[in-house]
């Protein structure tokens, strides 16, 4: 079996990009139909509607747990991972998101007093964190994704 065929016959990744891929796709049309403008960016970028981050480890755990068994290092390490991801977008990544806001606003304010051109015209990235609900939207995608990998697609395991 070569490179290209193992990666790809792996259920366990496979479940993750699609759950990844499956999430970016929800948030782009859902930040188009909220916004009224569709955003090329959105289909790649970080934060919004739903968690991909969380789309993806959950997916893989849910593939870990039906590949092999609840009881698996494999689904020891996916699951943890998942949990340690899902805490991370919620906290820290969005904790850091609202310091962008404020530092944003704060840059805004100088540059507009300033007069010898030397303040920064880039922004910081304040899409970058996730809402608790966004988290747990990430979560049950990946569940979806995960489940219909495991059981509907390949057949029941």
């Amino acid at each position: 079996m070569n490179f290209f065929e193992e990666i790809v016959t792996n259920r366990v990744l496979m479940s993750g990009i699609i759950a990844w891929m499956t999430a970016q796709v929800v948030k782009f049309l859902i930040h188009g139909a909220i916004d009224k403008a569709f955003r090329l960016e959105r289909l790649f970028g970080d934060g919004g509607m739903p968690s991909a981050h969380s789309a993806t480890v959950t997916s893989m755990a849910t593939m870990a747990a039906i590949t092999y068994t609840l009881n698996s290092f494999e689904f020891a390490i996916s699951a943890m991972l998942a949990i340690i991801v899902m805490h991370d977008a919620h906290g820290v990544r969005r904790e850091t998101g609202k310091q962008s806001v404020v530092l944003n606003n704060i840059m805004e304010t100088f540059s507009a007093m300033q007069v010898d051109g030397k303040w920064s015209e880039e922004k910081l990235k304040e899409f970058i964190g996730h809402t608790p609900l966004q988290v747990a939207a990430g979560f049950i995608v990946g569940l979806v994704v995960g489940l219909i990998m495991g059981y509907g697609v390949f057949g029941v395991i």
